[in-house]
């Protein structure tokens, strides 16, 4: 996953200078980003505070272990079935 040059204070930063009144031309070209990173981050961090986003990363990497977690279980299962012959 590519890693973003902004923190996610930075980012909350933005989005309040543009909820603030400040025009997205001028905050992106200020800020050295896009339109549409603009856009994708104001859809999934809009409205949110610091603690939020910083939360909403924990949870992120909780769940990316997790499935990781139920992945190896689904292999071990598939290969004991293949190892004693059990019908699919």
């Amino acid at each position: 996953m590519k890693k973003s040059r902004f923190t996610e204070e930075q980012i909350i930063g933005f989005l309040k200078q543009a909820e603030a009144g400040m025009p997205i031309k001028d905050l992106c070209r200020k800020g050295g980003f896009s339109d549409a990173t603009f856009y994708k981050w104001r859809a999934k961090f809009g409205g949110m505070d610091v603690s939020d986003a910083k939360r909403l990363k924990e949870l992120e990497g909780e769940n990316a272990k997790l499935k990781k977690l139920l992945a190896e279980a689904h292999l071990d299962i598939a290969a004991l079935k293949g190892v004693f012959g059990v019908k699919r």
